[in-house]
């Protein structure tokens, strides 16, 4: 972007700002412009997409190939609407509806003086850009990171979130290993494990912890999203193509090595949900683990939106059949609001750049995808069901495994802050030992923190719990001289 763009973003107050171009981000922001209202898109990444339709580095809009070609988008899934959107999005950006602030973060979002101020601060080895910017309106579609659970020696180096392996592969091309364990539980392990046979690894076993077989007891959700059985049928397919074992009802206990990963030992869970005693070393030196994905609420919670506690444990930021919080001129869509795939994402992007469109004074239009979110929200309730994280997965925890890997905290210690100073809840956890006060601020650890407190306690995970390690009051990392160039004074709204 032009630093002459750049200046015009930071000197105006916006209509509508969207946050974040996956599939919800990027549907929000071309259909409000398609409603005639200028809109901000500000995105993390070099190119619109998200890590759902993530590009590599030299795939941007308006760019070139060392041929003079133009640079077009592509994607394994939902390839044809990635490039609708794309076009319409440079369309918008040479009529000057829409003007997209890339390779930009978002650390802050505060309400003053009746519009929404955001704090931005470039992406990683990015030059810099506005510090600020203001609307009147936001969407925010922040997507969501990879589910982690611990286990003994989840530290070595070898041992990776299935998302970012999945990232380096498409972003670079770059293989993480060359004998790989895909494991957790949910439909996203496959296209990873695909994905990494087709790229030339030896895929050893995909260990699914839940019964897929559930999904018969739920057949009029899989039928009303006929899409997911042909993405299904294509990714079995491939499984059967590369040859790659699929084993349910298998997680990994430990992780082995000493410098490095190793090995694997898999163990089979019972019908009680419980681990087996016979245990299977897999000789491994990569282990890519994924237990679905955890949404990104530190600017709904910044805000002050509400929360609730979706199927699968997540806490998401609460909204209505426009996508609409409860905090007047918010909108979210994608992740943030329940975790459901990319079309979902997509189709709640629409409601949420039309609802934000029609607020700003542009006409309503018909064909809200009503019906089809309601589908498709049956499908992720489902997947949620038959793809739990395992009720006993406590089980393969040893006093000694790391748990917050940051501040080096173990598991026994969270056991010692509960049996020994009465720490009962994730809050009084979190200031006794430490736990989610590292460099990922419990994006890694939360999740998992909260569900072990509460195990302890006898109860399930409240939505206090997991608010408790999921507010952050910088939504990613800044520097110390970007905030101390931040206004203050009488009038400013209060910095972090």
């Amino acid at each position: 972007m032009s630093r002459g763009a750049e200046a015009v973003a930071a000197a105006r107050v916006w209509p509508v700002a969207v946050v974040g171009a996956g599939p919800a981000g990027l549907s929000a922001a071309v259909t409000a412009a398609d409603h005639g209202i200028d809109v901000l898109l500000v995105d993390a990444g070099g190119a619109p997409g998200g890590q759902y339709w993530r590009q590599p580095g030299d795939v941007v809009p308006g760019g070139r190939d060392p041929d003079g070609r133009e640079t077009r988008p592509h994607a394994e899934h939902g390839g044809r609407r990635l490039t609708t959107l794309w076009d319409a999005l440079q369309r918008h950006r040479d009529s000057g509806r829409l003007t997209l602030l890339s390779r930009t973060q978002v650390w802050q979002a505060v309400a003053e003086d009746g519009v929404f101020a955001l704090g931005l601060t470039p992406s990683p080895g990015s030059p810099p850009g506005p510090a600020r910017v203001r609307a009147e309106r936001l969407v925010l579609c922040p997507g969501g990171a990879d589910r982690q659970l611990p286990l003994p020696g989840w530290d070595l180096p070898g041992v990776m979130a299935a998302g970012g392996v999945q990232s380096l592969l498409k972003g670079s091309g770059t293989l993480a290993g060359r004998r790989v364990v895909v494991a957790g539980t949910g439909p996203f392990l496959l296209p990873v494990a695909t994905g990494l046979a087709r790229a030339g690894a030896e895929v050893r076993a995909v260990c699914e912890a839940g019964r897929p077989v559930g999904w018969a007891r739920d057949l009029a959700a899989v039928a009303g999203v006929p899409s997911k059985l042909v993405e299904g049928a294509g990714l079995a397919a491939a499984m059967v193509r590369h040859r790659i074992p699929y084993r349910t009802r298998t997680v990994v206990r430990r992780a082995v090595g000493t410098e490095e990963l190793e090995a694997v030992e898999l163990v089979r869970l019972g019908r009680d949900g419980r681990p087996g005693e016979r245990v299977e070393r897999v000789e491994a030196d990569l282990l890519a683990v994924g237990w679905g994905f955890t949404p990104a609420l530190e600017l709904g919670l910044q805000l002050g939106a509400a929360t609730r506690v979706d199927v699968d444990t997540s806490l998401v930021l609460e909204v209505d059949e426009r996508q609409r919080t409860d905090v007047p001129g918010v909108w979210v869509a994608g992740e943030a609001c329940g975790v459901g795939g990319s079309v979902l994402s997509d189709l709640e992007g629409r409601v949420a750049g039309a609802a934000a469109a029609e607020d700003a004074g542009a006409p309503p239009r018909a064909g809200t995808p009503a019906r089809a979110i309601g589908r498709h929200r049956r499908f992720a309730r489902s997947m949620h069901r038959n793809h739990p994280v395992p009720e006993h997965w406590a089980d393969w925890l040893t006093d000694d495994t790391l748990l917050c890997r940051c501040e080096e905290v173990e598991v026994g210690r969270l056991r010692e802050a509960r049996d020994e100073l009465g720490a009962s809840d994730a809050r009084a956890v979190k200031q006794v030992t430490r736990i989610g006060m590292g460099w990922c601020q419990g994006r890694v650890c939360g999740f998992a923190a909260a569900c072990l407190t509460a195990g302890l306690e006898g109860r399930e995970v409240a939505e206090r719990d997991l608010r408790a390690l999921g507010s952050r009051p910088l939504a990613v990392p800044v520097t110390l001289a970007e905030l101390a160039s931040l206004p203050t004074g009488p009038g400013q709204p209060p910095q972090a």
